[in-house]
């Protein structure tokens, strides 16, 4: 198993850095490890990797934050993978290599490939598949690679041909003056080629709709607010890019007896007086079913009793919480006639008692005043 390295040190920047040095520090790293710069190098390679992967992440205040709280492991639980190949993070940061190099792909003619679209999808989840996990298939409407033309856009048989107006340039010039001002072509629009026979099926588009069923697996102990990464489940991409990502954002209902509050369970379970004064032994219900819980003789209403480990699994250390049962005391109600007097008498009681009580505390206090 590769234990991976800590990303604010691959890129060697503070915890705090700001995202404008966290850019600046992949920048170097990218051009020094870049793999038309090191050919055949795999040290340089996996160098190159590393570095695009902690860039990902720091530079997404999302992952940024989940990343600082629970680490490698947090991210993972979130789906977080890290990239498939070079394609994969060349066409993720193809406006940055623009930035950096000049050019967005190892592919400097033609059409250049595009990464297909991202993708959301709300799923809403019980309250005990959140606790526990679940697998579950969804269904994604997308636009997928043409089964027809395989995306190359054209009809069977078929080739793109070199634009007539461009010659492939992907660009027009005209003069003004001394000056060639050169714009994008109108006939290809920067393409460099043209589709005389385009294919049936997808119009020439090369994706086209589909409805496909995910399976997606959730891992327990996620929350309201969880994000699940499913890679290449986004929509096909263009010209032979990779495909987009898939993010499932997770809403737990509520349930009708448990809260969650961090990893903990809390219920609240209702007592009678009569309970809670001398003590009792009830049942409960927990995640897993029911347990015995002991009632301490003269509880209070609010007070809690821990069943540890009962809980919900964390993401970030796959340890349990626990579940906190808080007694609420019922104050009977329609009482007969027999229940009314057996609760003055005691009340009598009471009241004899804490009479009492205050008789020798004052008897104490003139006293102690005497002497």
């Amino acid at each position: 198993m590769t234990i991976k390295r800590d990303y604010y040190e691959v890129l060697g920047v503070a915890r705090d850095a700001s995202t404008t040095r966290i850019k600046a520090a992949y920048r170097k790293l990218a051009l020094k490890y870049h793999p038309d710069r090191n050919p055949g190098d795999k040290e340089a390679e996996e160098k190159f990797k590393e570095a695009a992967e902690a860039y990902n992440v720091l530079s997404d205040p999302q992952k940024r934050q989940i990343y600082d709280q629970y680490g490698h492991q947090g991210l993972e639980g979130q789906g977080f993978s890290g990239f498939g190949g070079f394609e994969d993070i060349f066409s993720s940061f193809s406006d940055i290599f623009e930035d950096f190099f000049g050019f967005g792909s190892r592919n400097h003619s033609g059409s250049r490939a595009r990464r297909g679209s991202d993708l959301r999808y709300d799923l809403t989840l019980e309250f005990l598949d959140a606790a526990f996990g679940v697998e579950t298939e969804i269904e994604v409407e997308k636009y997928s690679t043409c089964p027809s033309c395989q995306g190359s856009q054209c009809a069977p048989g078929a080739q793109p041909e070199t634009c007539p107006q461009c010659r492939g340039a992907g660009q027009v010039g005209r003069s003004q003056g001394f000056f060639t001002i050169r714009t994008t072509c109108p006939q290809c629009r920067g393409q460099g080629r043209v589709i005389t026979r385009p294919c049936e099926e997808c119009g020439g588009a090369g994706r086209i709709m589909v409805t496909k069923k995910v399976s997606v697996k959730i891992p327990a102990g996620v929350d309201s607010g969880s994000r699940l990464r499913l890679a290449g489940e986004g929509e096909a991409g263009s010209y032979g890019g990779p495909p987009g990502d898939l993010y499932v954002f997770i809403h737990v209902k509520p349930h009708e007896f448990f809260m969650r509050d961090e990893n903990n369970v809390v219920c609240k379970v209702p007592i009678s007086f009569v309970q809670a004064a001398l003590g009792d032994e009830i049942s409960v219900p927990t995640l897993e079913g029911e347990t015995k819980v002991k009632i301490p003789r003269g509880t209070q209403p609010g007070d809690v009793v821990s069943l540890p480990g009962q809980g919900i699994v964390s993401l970030r250390n796959g340890r349990r919480g626990d579940q906190i049962i808080q007694f609420t005391v019922k104050t009977p109600t329609n009482l007969t006639k027999k229940q009314e007097a057996l609760l003055k008498e005691f009340a009598r009681l009471e009241e004899k008692k804490l009479s009492t009580k205050l008789k020798n505390f004052l008897k104490a206090g003139v006293s102690r005043a005497a002497h």
